[in-house]
This record gives structure tokens, sequence and C-alpha cells, in this order.
């Protein structure tokens, strides 16, 4: 920050931080509006917790789905959800509040915007479902800054944070994994759309998608581009479940499945792209470069290209999604961070990769993508 927008930073604190300076610009037409809007950010970061809970009352009383045939009276929305006619009210009116429902015609309730997009997207369904472990490993902030060690329902639920390279990584059985594998697979979708959308997989012959989980992502690439060769690399415990998913999808000729750790193992050669799909927030800095450079090995001789795709941190626009959401979930979760464009691009260039580019994405809040490129040799 230059001298001067550091003295402006300076004296707009000052001012800010001076009651009779809030006082009056919220008198002063103009200043009033900002004044207003800053509050309202302010209280709705006191109150986001408030508004998550709504959100997942209304899934767990599968309330989406039960106003998308059409809108109910508030008196048949207490009778199906089983609640009190007086808590019935409260949570209508709260999700009213949040554009989640809406009145409708002759007192009834209808769904709003964005409760019209829960319906049918089991994705964030599970999602909002699965943070209510967050909320409880973050209900004291201090104490999980201040004692990162600590354990972690998190920690449990990623079964291969709770046992990390070396400690029985590759012993996890099915059913270790196959919670953590169900999340992953059902938001996928979300990801595989938007990597397909901002890439062109058809200059490929052959793809690797290392930490594929039970192969959600390579599905939709398979029905993609049907001339591509596929390849997934996870856990043992894990690839034994994506064969047997590709097999119920009928892609189980498709894809070749190993299983082995991409910190002790050597990955499947021949791919001229290596996909990484939310792989590598999940790990601190010294296992990325690890995972990175058997990438890069396994590119050799022949060159090619790594595809990495995840939300990354300081992206414009959604930076409380990279920093404060994804910066809190892997604090939670005992490891892992959000990384810049610019950070894991320096990594990538530490492994061996000769060029890195971003690649803009429709919706960085979700997910980034950095294409970087392995010379032959």
């Amino acid at each position: 920050m230059g001298a001067a927008l550091a003295a402006w930073a300076g004296f707009r604190d000052r001012m800010l931080g001076n009651p009779d300076f809030r006082r009056w610009a919220s008198a002063v037409p103009g200043l009033r509006a900002i004044s207003r809007r800053q509050s309202r950010r302010l209280f709705d970061l006191v109150a986001g917790f408030t508004y998550s809970q709504v959100l997942l009352a209304c899934v767990r009383l599968d309330l989406f789905e039960r106003l998308a045939a059409g809108p109910l009276p508030l008196e048949d929305i207490a009778r199906e959800c089983a609640l009190p006619a007086e808590s019935a009210d409260i949570l209508v009116r709260a999700a009213i509040s949040l554009d989640l429902l809406e009145w409708r015609t002759g007192k009834r309730v209808g769904l709003g915007m964005l409760g019209s997009v829960m319906v049918d997207n089991p994705a964030l369904s599970a999602l909002v479902r699965h943070h209510q472990a967050v909320y409880e490993d973050l209900v004291d902030p201090l104490l999980r800054l201040r004692e990162p060690d600590r354990p972690t329902q998190l920690r449990n639920y990623w079964a291969y944070a709770r046992e990390g390279p070396n400690r029985g990584e590759k012993r996890l059985d099915t059913g270790a994994v196959s919670e953590y594998s169900e999340l992953m697979s059902a938001s996928q979708p979300l990801v595989a759309e938007q990597v397909l959308q901002a890439y062109d997989f058809s200059r490929h012959r052959r793809v690797l998608d290392v930490g594929g989980g039970q192969g959600t992502f390579l599905s939709h690439v398979a029905r993609a581009h049907p001339h591509l060769a596929l390849q997934l690399f996870d856990l043992p415990a894990v690839a034994e479940l994506a064969q047997a998913r590709l097999a119920q999808s009928g892609l189980g000729s498709r894809v070749e499945c190993s299983g082995g750790s991409f910190f002790q193992d050597s990955l499947p050669t021949g791919a001229d792209l290596i996909t990484l799909v939310r792989v590598a927030y999940d790990h601190p800095d010294d296992r990325v470069r690890l995972i990175l450079s058997a990438i890069r090995k396994a590119l050799r001789p022949a060159g090619g290209h790594l595809l990495l795709a995840e939300p990354l941190s300081g992206t414009p626009g959604a930076q409380a999604m990279g920093d404060a959401y994804f910066g809190l979930y892997l604090l939670a979760m005992g490891k892992g961070r959000a990384r810049s464009a610019e950070r894991l691009s320096v990594l990538m260039l530490e492994a061996g990769f000769v060029e890195v580019r971003a690649l803009p994405t429709r919706l960085p809040l979700q997910t980034g993508m950095l294409l970087a490129r392995a010379e032959p040799g």
C-alpha cells in the first residue's frame, strides 16, 4: 500500500471509529445510504449463523421439496413438518426474509428464488446437512485458532485427514471412506460443469484424475468426450468404490481405476492431461509439493498438462469464500489451506512445470482453474 493510500486508510479508520462522526454520517443525505448499507453488512455478519440454521431447518424438514408441487397454507406446513403452529410461523417468516420462501395469494407459502434452487439439488442439500458438524467444530473459534491440533468432528469425517500420510492412510477400508466419498460425489457435478465449460478436453487423448473419488468428475468427462481414455487414482478403498460406481453407470470399461497414495506410490503413466480437482487445498504446502512432483513425473517423458480446479484464495468478488469460509473450514479439518492462484503457480513451477496460466470460469465463487504445462523429458 502506497503512502497516500495508507494515509487515507488511517483517516478513514479514525472517522469510522468516532461515534460522533457515525451519528453525523447517518443523518446526511447520500452518506445515510452508505451508513445503512454498512450497518446491514455488519449485522449480517453477526446474524449469519441464524441464517444458516434457518436453511438447515428447511433442508432437514424437506420443506423445499414439499412446496415444489405448489404453495401451501401455513397450517398445512406445520402439520406436514410436525411443528407447533407458532414454530412453523417463525420458521416460515425467517425463510421468507432470506428469499428461501415467499408469500403467495390466499396467505399460502411458496418457494422463493433461493428455495427454488434447492429443489432437486442433492449436492447443495448434502452440503447444508454436512455443515452441522462444521458449526459445532467452530463453536469456539479462538480455541480452534489457538489449538489447531485439537480433535474435531471434521477430522474424523475426512478419514484421510485423521490418518494422514504414512499413518495408515492406505489401510482405510471402504466403510471409513464411503461417507465423505458420497459427499464429494454429490457436490462434484457442480464443479464438473464449470470445468467442462472452461476447458476443451477434446484436444487430449488420455486423462488421469488424481484424487478422483468415486469417479463422478470423470463420469461427466466421459459423457462429454466419448473418445477419451480415462484413468482414476485414489486411495485403494476409494478406488474400489469408484470401480463399483462406474460399473453401475455403464462406464466401468471406460475408466481404469488404480489405488494407492500419491505421497508414497507412483501415479499411472500415459496420460497427456492430469486433473487435480479439489485436492490441493486439503493439504499443507509440503504435501502439495509431493503431489505436484508425482504428477510431473507421471507426465514424463512425453509431457502434457495439469489442470487444477478448486476455490482459490483472493479471487475477486469471492474473497469471503476462499479466505473466510475455506480458511476456517480447513482449520477445523486439521490440514490444508486455501491458496491464491499466484501461490499455486509458484508451487507448480517449483515442481517442474514450465508454464502456468489461470483459466476463467463462469462461477469463480465455486471453482477457480489453473493450467500448467510440462515439457517432454
